[in-house]
């Protein structure tokens, strides 16, 4: 039998694993340059505000973060980081401090716009609507006024919901973005960003342990925004309806080419669906021509344009789809 000869001594020790994958360097790489280069590019734009607020007789002051979305000083944060207050200092990482004021914040959604004086350094808003899950995202708060916190993850889910309240209103913030992206404290109000460096997103909430929530950037946001800058507030419509999604008869399923309808709990005294002939039970298929499959598309629909204008409601009731006329009035 044949006996090999003995591996030449090269003079290095012997190697205890494989070699390293040079793809694996690669990969990680291309990753690093990635997350560097959104935090480069947003880092800038993103704001610590410092704000006080009267709780109970006493001065408590509290922080949070803003990313700079105009060129003249608009800000967009958290709504309940600026709660209680109408104006605080904005810190950006190049070393300036700015007074801001608050133009306007919407509960509901959990987002606010505030304006800092000057001219700042601004991000570009992408579309949430494009994130699929598993896309990487970036993280960037700025807790401390001079060092940007950057985080980076994946899209763990999206179509979350987020409850919002204001007062005795509560409302879901539809299609909320989850992340594995950690949230350190101070980021509520910062800038969940696609790789490209658009903010897709603002951070705002803790949901457990390895997992983060953000207000999603896209049309109904946007148009959120657009009128805090505007009116200083938003405008809903109000029906007065309590109630949950629930699968569509049989015959009525097969007549709509749909499952799911809005199933009437409750209406609230007085309220214009009652004063409309809405009842307990029925099933709410349509408002104003579009379709009603559960509490978020019916939140979608009550924009500040229905409020005082007869809509159709279209309900199913004892096997049969009756119209409606219902005149919204506006959420107080």
């Amino acid at each position: 039998m044949a006996i090999a000869d003995p591996p030449a001594d090269t003079g290095r020790p012997a190697a205890s694993g494989p070699e390293p994958d040079p793809d694996d360097a690669a990969v990680l790489d291309a990753y690093s340059a990635a997350v560097s280069a959104v935090a480069e590019r947003l880092i800038p734009s993103v704001a610590s505000l410092r704000v006080s607020r009267s709780v109970g007789g006493w001065a408590a002051s509290g922080s949070g973060s803003a990313v700079a979305f105009t060129p003249d000083g608009y800000l967009v944060t958290s709504a309940h980081v600026v709660a209680g207050t109408d104006r605080g200092s904005a810190a950006f990482v190049d070393g300036s401090e700015r007074e801001f004021r608050v133009v306007g914040r919407d509960p509901l959604s959990d987002l606010a716009v505030a304006r800092a004086e000057g001219e700042v350094a601004h991000a570009e808003l992408g579309d949430a609507a494009r994130l699929r899950v598993g896309q990487l995202v970036v993280a960037i708060g700025n807790p401390l006024g001079f060092a940007g916190s950057v985080t980076a993850g994946v899209v763990s889910a999206l179509g979350r919901s987020l409850a919002a309240r204001d007062g005795r209103s509560s409302r879901l913030v539809e299609n909320v973005i989850q992340t594995d992206a950690a949230l350190n404290p101070g980021n509520s109000g910062g800038a969940l960003a696609d790789s490209r460096g658009r903010v897709v997103g603002i951070n705002t909430a803790v949901a457990g342990v390895g997992l983060g929530l953000a207000v999603p950037i896209d049309a109904a946001t946007r148009a959120i925004l657009a009128a805090l800058m505007r009116d200083g507030r938003v405008r809903r419509a109000f029906l007065g309806i309590v109630g949950g999604s629930r699968p569509l008869p049989g015959p009525a399923a097969s007549r709509l080419g749909r499952r799911q309808a809005l199933e009437v709990v409750q209406l609230l005294d007085g309220s214009p669906a009652a004063a409309g002939g809405v009842r307990p039970g029925d099933l709410i298929v349509s408002v104003d021509g579009s379709p009603v499959g559960g509490v978020g598309d019916l939140q979608r629909l009550l924009v500040g344009e229905l409020v005082g204008r007869r809509v159709e409601v279209r309900v199913e009731r004892d096997g049969r789809e009756l119209p409606l006329d219902v005149t919204p009035v506006e959420l107080a």
